[in-house]
Formats: structure tokens, C-alpha cells, sequence
């Protein structure tokens, strides 16, 4: 029971009066995320590059969300995160979260990349979480408290088919994890990685030729026999964001029906 005149925060409100940045919000992953946590009271500020990205935003968050921010930037390079950064700032006057979901890997076998494909995948997975994290530490620090969780992959640790370039990018996630946790700890920061096995999103839901035996091998290799719910993983990355997952720091969480275990 809370002390008098202290308020209880229960989970339908446990982001109350907090902004909860979240990359790649406007689908798949992200768009779980947004709509849980503006559910439990948080002002979300949602970021993404794809077309009528706000209007798909509006839609998942619904009429009765807390006041919410759309921003438009490429995070793949630094003036972008740094402008997300400043525009939630302007808005809300704080910053308590920061998801890094932006991804999104182009999956082919390793000796089929080119140079632009290796490096697109890198910049949508690795730089957007390296240059967001930079973006938010000075505010985090200044107020003595902040959540970094960032969307990392199982696929790091089972060697997925054709993912050696993907889990490269996904692998630096991983280590700047552990890196960050230990540095900022004494600042209340607190940066954590969730990795999802195969998830159930409109791109996997859609089932494309040339994607059913990968993702076929995926489902082979998960013990619980189907892919996670998109909503699954957003649990998983809200209760890290929470102050419920205050001395948990520097961890890699598996979301994964058990593909890899301990």
C-alpha cells in the first residue's frame, strides 16, 4: 500500500504523466508498443519514415490516447536523433523512455549482399540505436532517472539462417547494451535489449514466396511451435522501460518460445 500522500501507480497507469519515445513506431513491433503504453498513460512520441506515418500512428493510438507526438527523421544518422530528441522535448518538457525498435533487416544469404545492402542494414538496426542512445543520455542524466530498451534479436544467439549480416547489426545492439548499463548506471539510467525469435507482424502475417522456408526454419527451431505476438514483445520491452525493472540493467531478454534458453 502506498504511504499516505504518495499515489500507487497500478500497470493500467504505470506510465503515467512519462514520455515513451518509440523508433519504428508505425507498425509491426512499434505499433504494439505505442499502444500499450499510451493505454497505461504515457504522452508517447512515436518515429518513423514511412508513408502516412502519422495518420497509422493516430490510428493505433485512437481517439482517447494521451497527448502524442509524431516526428518524421532519418535516425540513421545523427542530426535525425538529435532532432527527435529536441522536438519531445519541446513538446513535453521531458523524456523518460527510449525504445529502439527502428530496424529491419535486408535478409539474404551473407555472399549475396552488396556494400549498400550490408550498410543499410547496419544503419537501420545499429546507428539508429547508437545515435538515439547519445541523443538521450544528456536529458536522462540531467534528470536523474531514464529507460533505454532497445530491439535486439534472438537470432544473435541461434545463428538463423541467412542472418549473418542482420545479427552483425543486431550483435553491435547487443554490446552497446552491456557497454552503456555499466557507464550510465550511477546516472538512474537503466539499458536493456529485448530479442524477439520470429514475430508475427504484416510482413511475416503476409507470408511472401520468397520468405516462407526462412521463416519455416525459424519456426522449427522455437519449442513453443509458432512465432511471438507482436503484443508479447511489447510486454516484455514496457515492463524494462517501467520503474518496476529499476535494478535490472545491462541484460539481453529473450522473447522466443525458447529457440535458445539460458
Amino acid at each position: 500500500m502506498a504511504a499516505a500522500g504518495q499515489q500507487e501507480h497500478t500497470i493500467a497507469d504505470r506510465f503515467r504523466d512519462q514520455v515513451v519515445v518509440v523508433t519504428g513506431a508505425a507498425g509491426g513491433i512499434g505499433s504494439a508498443i505505442i499502444t500499450r503504453a499510451a493505454r497505461e498513460g504515457a504522452h508517447v512520441v512515436a518515429a518513423d519514415r514511412v508513408p502516412d506515418g502519422a495518420e497509422k500512428v493516430a490510428g493505433f493510438l485512437g481517439p482517447d490516447a494521451p497527448e502524442w507526438l509524431y516526428v518524421d527523421a532519418d535516425l540513421s544518422v545523427e542530426a535525425g536523433a538529435r532532432d527527435l530528441v529536441d522536438r519531445a522535448l519541446q513538446r513535453f518538457g521531458r523524456l523518460d523512455v527510449m525504445v529502439n525498435n527502428a530496424g529491419g533487416g535486408i535478409i539474404k544469404p551473407f555472399l549475396d549482399h552488396t556494400p549498400e545492402t550490408m550498410r543499410e542494414t547496419v544503419d537501420r538496426n545499429l546507428w539508429t540505436t547508437v545515435y538515439c542512445s547519445r541523443s538521450v543520455v544528456a536529458p536522462m542524466r540531467t534528470a536523474g532517472y531514464g529507460r533505454i530498451v532497445n530491439v535486439g534479436a534472438d537470432s544473435v544467439r541461434n545463428g538463423l539462417y541467412e542472418h549473418a549480416m542482420y545479427n552483425a547489426a543486431k550483435g553491435g545492439v547487443h554490446a552497446l547494451t552491456t557497454g552503456m548499463a555499466r557507464e550510465f548506471a550511477a546516472d538512474g539510467i537503466t539499458v536493456n535489449t529485448v530479442a524477439p525469435t520470429g514475430t508475427e507482424t504484416p510482413f511475416t502475417l503476409s507470408r511472401p514466396p520468397e520468405a516462407v522456408g526462412r521463416f519455416e526454419k525459424t519456426r522449427r527451431l522455437i519449442p513453443l511451435g509458432r512465432f511471438a505476438k507482436s503484443a508479447e514483445v511489447a510486454s516484455a520491452v514496457l515492463y524494462l522501460a517501467s520503474r518496476e525493472a529499476s535494478f535490472i540493467t545491462g541484460q539481453v531478454v529473450s522473447v522466443n518460445g525458447g529457440s535458445t534458453m539460458l
